[in-house]
């Protein structure tokens, strides 16, 4: 389950990042400010909001020491926060002064990269804030960027479409034309990576204009080139897709949309979890915390919602406060008035405070009961009975979801299994395809180079575990 711990309303205009250290939140906006959060609270902190940039600014990102806080802008500058003080460390421009669109650190800190509307990205030494080499990598906007979690690669993406791999002294290493139609939006690298002998393996992400996410495997053998192999290709949006981003521990990917939802991911299955729809706007921005369950999505509708995932439980197991780790007849009297004022309805709760109000009696209130509470206004008790019934509708999730049905049948799985092709079936559906001497995949229609199926055991727990749920 996934619900809103709070939502952050400062920025006067388009939120287009967020970036999240172990401690901080910081967001980035059209109104040419950073604001930063304490993660505590989500209280701003005392040197919030950062100005210093002429023109909005496109992006944000903390170093991974948590200690400097990075953003660039159309202004053509990068410039680099304290992350305690706020105060500015260095101001770095763009040879070109060209507005810069996005901007990355590498994991050791050693260096600030930053993509530019011309084409170009720039690469400064972080320690002595030097330029080490402006290049030109693209015949369009650079609009994407990150490093590998090794930091001797870092790929970039265009408003044409392409994907590129490099290494830190801008030497092509590998190019994907058309990785995306129309162009990629933003790419990201999952942090940990795979060694298997000579060759290493990483997970990147990447979305774009053709309301796709996608997961790559790039792959990096000694002494030969290196490749990237399409690894799940995920289309739940309806529209363009804005932002995308990995969390610490790789088992998730998140995407925002201009669809307004935002779309959280297996990112090992390609399964669709959850679809988050709070936002009045194009989901501009996505982060997840380093240390919390914890997501933030910027929105052009000027907000920052910060979700919590899960049970309530911390990646370093440390239980968490707050109402949706629960189910609503689970809820405490304080669980039920954090809603009511998460839900615009703070002055109910007195009401449900003197009444004792928790969980169990929220999900039976009806007309009846609501009035002998004593909520008089009859339109306030029609919105809590519609936010009652919405909240019970999230919970209980009656369709299935998509990635539990079989793609041949459109019938929930039963005993699913994978195929060549990288698409989970039911096991009698696709044993039946290929025996009718369809050797070819009911999804992409190209060849399947084996007939072998293995059993997608994680899978039918998930639809297990759903099924138990109903």
């Amino acid at each position: 389950m996934v619900s809103i711990l709070c939502t952050l309303q400062q920025h006067l205009d388009e939120i287009t990042c967020c970036a999240f250290s172990a401690s901080l939140l910081a967001t980035c906006s059209g109104d040419k400010t950073l604001r930063v959060y304490n993660t505590t609270d989500f209280s701003e902190v005392s040197f919030s909001p950062l100005s210093g940039h002429g023109y909005g600014v496109h992006c944000c990102c903390f170093s991974p020491c948590g200690s400097f806080l990075l953003s660039c802008s159309t202004d053509g500058s990068s410039m680099v926060w304290g992350s305690e003080t706020g105060e500015v460390a260095a101001v770095l421009q763009h040879p070109a002064r060209s507005a810069l669109r996005v901007c990355a650190v590498a994991p050791d800190s050693s260096l600030l990269l930053a993509g530019a509307c011309d084409g170009t990205v720039a690469l400064w030494d972080f320690t002595s804030r030097t330029l080490l080499r402006c290049s030109a990598v693209s015949e369009a906007s650079v609009v994407a960027c990150c490093f590998s979690p090794c930091g001797q690669m870092f790929v970039t993406g265009c408003t044409l479409g392409d994907l590129k791999l490099w290494d830190t002294d801008i030497n092509l290493l590998h190019a994907e034309k058309d990785a995306h139609d129309l162009g990629v939006t933003c790419c990201s690298f999952a942090p940990q990576f795979k060694v298997d002998g000579c060759c290493v393996e990483f997970r990147l992400a990447s979305c774009g204009q053709d309301s796709q996410l996608k997961i790559r495997i790039v792959s990096q053998r000694e002494g030969a080139a290196c490749t990237m192999k399409l690894l799940h290709t995920l289309t739940s949006q309806s529209a363009p897709v804005l932002s995308c981003a990995f969390s610490s521990d790789g088992e998730l990917v998140v995407s925002g949309s201009v669809d307004k939802s935002v779309a959280v991911y297996d990112a090992n299955l390609g399964t669709l979890l959850h679809t988050l729809k709070q936002h009045d706007r194009y989901v501009t921005a996505v982060a997840l915390s380093p240390t919390m369950p914890w997501i933030a999505t910027g929105s052009m509708d000027r907000t920052v919602n910060v979700w919590r995932i899960g049970d309530g439980v911390s990646r370093t197991g440390r239980k968490l406060p707050g109402h949706s780790r629960l189910l609503v007849a689970d809820w405490s009297e304080e669980d039920v008035q954090t809603w009511l004022c998460e839900e615009g309805l703070q002055e109910l709760v007195s009401i449900f405070k003197a009444n004792n109000i928790d969980g169990a009696e929220l999900s039976q209130l009806n007309k009846e009961t609501a009035a002998e509470l004593g909520i008089e206004s009859l339109g306030l008790r029609g919105r809590l009975l519609r936010k009652i019934e919405a909240l019970k509708a999230e919970q209980s999730g009656s369709d299935a979801p998509d990635e539990f049905l079989c793609p041949i049948t459109r019938e929930l799985m039963k005993d699913p299994v994978i195929a060549a092709d990288g698409y989970s079936y039911e096991r009698e559906s696709i044993e039946s395809w290929i025996r009718g001497k369809n050797k070819t995949s009911p999804m992409t229609n190209l060849f399947l180079q084996t007939t072998i199926l293995t059993p997608n055991r994680s899978l039918k727990m998930a639809i297990t575990r759903w099924k138990s749920s109903q």
